[in-house]
């Protein structure tokens, strides 16, 4: 039994690492253009929204609290992010009486602005209340990237920016997923940090 615990957890990390080293190889200019795009829209003074099921919800709510909290400059201001999937009121209420389609685009209709930004995370790029979120995040004048795993799905085609992890296997690109968000607050946290000037941002 022992051999075999080994054996997962040496497999698991050998495919992580093999994954990462894919990511790192290629994603570099998506990733980066995202970080310019989310930097670009908080410095004019308008919001990152995120969403995702499942996992993927989890991860939009890290995301959004290491943006309105802080990452890793203790002195940087609170920047503004909303994660949808937060309010379970709205989340039942939207679902009850719209359908669960449209538990994130009911709320961006309300919630969002012109030059706002959405982040849909998702690891098929098929979930329905992902693609009406993006669809109308997009009629609403918002740009839109995607965290997506695989082919992208129908994801792929609607946003502004997919961002692909090219993997079948759902840990390992919610693994990714979460590693690339630690990224993308990395480079929030060094364009907003308090000691570098107004004039450099």
């Amino acid at each position: 039994m022992r051999e075999l615990m080994n054996d997962r957890f040496e497999a698991h990390l050998d495919r992580h690492i093999s994954l990462a080293t894919l990511v790192r190889d290629t994603l570099g200019p998506a990733v980066t253009l995202m970080a310019d795009r989310v930097i670009a829209t908080l410095a004019a003074g308008h919001k990152i929204m995120l969403c995702g099921n499942g996992g993927s919800a989890a991860d939009a709510q890290h995301i959004a609290a290491e943006l309105t909290g802080r990452y890793g400059v203790p002195n940087r201001r609170a920047l503004a992010a909303l994660a949808l999937s937060t309010d379970s009121s709205a989340l039942t209420a939207i679902s009850n009486d719209l359908g669960f389609d449209q538990v994130f685009a009911r709320q961006l209709e309300a919630l969002s602005q012109r030059d706002d930004l959405l982040i849909a995370i998702s690891t098929s790029g098929r979930s329905p209340n992902l693609i009406a979120a993006v669809e109308r995040a997009r009629h609403l004048g918002l740009y839109t990237i995607g965290l997506l795993g695989g082919d992208g799905g129908a994801l792929r085609t609607r946003v502004d920016l997919p961002i692909l992890v090219p993997s079948s296997e759902t840990p390992h690109i919610q693994e990714l997923h979460i590693t690339l968000g630690h990224i993308l607050c990395s480079l929030v946290d060094e364009a907003f940090h308090p000691d570098r000037r107004d004039s450099d941002r």
